[in-house]
């Protein structure tokens, strides 16, 4: 993949910056972990402006957030409570449980998609709640470019600095994004089973 993504900036240059960054978002197999150090080392090899690699990589990125962010809005809160009352009991979901997440968000969201940028395993995945809570876009966009700006100029100066040794920013954060999954992971089996243990316990009573 490092070939394909070093080529793909070679033959387009911020262009493909800017391609990558969308994807990574939509497919976040594609990591930024590769791209953006990656654009950081054509600029230390005077290539590219190490201010154009930063400012394309994240305008890429929050033009990447938008097709889940709109797949959450068309979804909406509404829809998504009356799919839970119905069909949620295997899930040990129902509407009010997606009512107060929808009202966490509300409360937290703005910070929730700022961090959450700039966290690996779950920055493209903040569109989706983000949608589905009616964040207004102009202030989800606004924290996405935020986040999206520092995540990307931190990843860009990573391999500025390391040179042709820029594939170690990737090594060293792919764990961390591994770790991040895993949690969530753990989280959310954690949460399923306490759910059906309370079902359990007020059916038995």
């Amino acid at each position: 993949m490092t070939d394909w993504i070093q080529n793909l900036m070679d033959s387009m240059g911020y262009l493909g910056i800017l391609l990558l960054m969308v994807l990574e978002n939509v497919f976040p197999p594609i990591p930024s972990e590769l791209i953006m150090p990656s654009a950081g080392f054509a600029a230390a090899r005077g290539d590219m402006s190490l201010g154009m690699v930063v400012l394309m990589g994240t305008l890429g990125s929050v033009i990447g957030t938008l097709p889940l962010y709109y797949i959450g809005r068309a979804f909406g809160e509404d829809k998504l409570v009356a799919w839970a009352d119905k069909h949620g009991k295997w899930l040990t979901l129902s509407g009010k449980d997606i009512k107060k997440a929808d009202a966490w968000f509300d409360r937290y969201g703005a910070g929730a998609v700022l961090f959450g940028r700039m966290v690996p395993g779950i920055r493209s995945l903040l569109s989706l709640p983000a949608g589905m809570s009616e964040m207004p876009l102009p202030k989800f966009l606004i924290y996405s470019a935020i986040g999206s700006a520092l995540w990307s100029a931190a990843l860009a100066y990573a391999g500025y600095a390391l040179g042709e040794n820029y594939d170690r920013v990737e090594q060293y954060v792919a764990p961390v994004s591994k770790v991040i999954v895993g949690l969530l992971v753990i989280g959310a089996a954690a949460w399923f089973i306490r759910r059906k243990r309370e079902q359990g316990s007020r059916t038995g009573g």
